[in-house]
């Protein structure tokens, strides 16, 4: 199943809803793509929702890492929602959770942006 990403606009944040498995390959590009766009877009404010997504490997984390860098060095911010348990692990497992800010509630997470 490949990765399926939707975007929409809440309070000033983009909230990108992904879903299916981040994978090398399509997954991965798929992500990267999106982002790119919003970036050049002037988007500064990004949520990736995370909860429809069944499957991450190394690629797909290197991705959400890049992802990360490059909306902060844009002069945005980018937080992850709704962490399936397994992808909730794999953070904690890689200490990648420590990088991420991560939030469980939409409206509290669209209300963290410093605006």
């Amino acid at each position: 199943m490949s990765m399926k990403v939707s975007t929409r606009q809440v309070d000033g944040v983009t909230i990108l809803d992904l879903s299916g498995r981040i994978t090398l390959g399509e997954g991965s590009v798929t992500l990267r793509d999106a982002i790119r766009d919003l970036i050049n877009k002037g988007e500064k404010h990004m949520l990736v929702n995370l909860g429809d997504v069944s499957y991450i490997d190394s690629s797909g984390l290197g991705e959400l890492v890049s992802a990360y860098t490059s909306v902060k060095n844009a002069g945005g911010e980018l937080k992850l929602l709704n962490l399936t348990k397994k992808v909730h692990d794999l953070l904690q497992i890689t200490k990648l959770y420590t990088v991420f800010d991560v939030k469980d509630d939409e409206a509290s997470a669209v209300g963290s942006f410093s605006k």
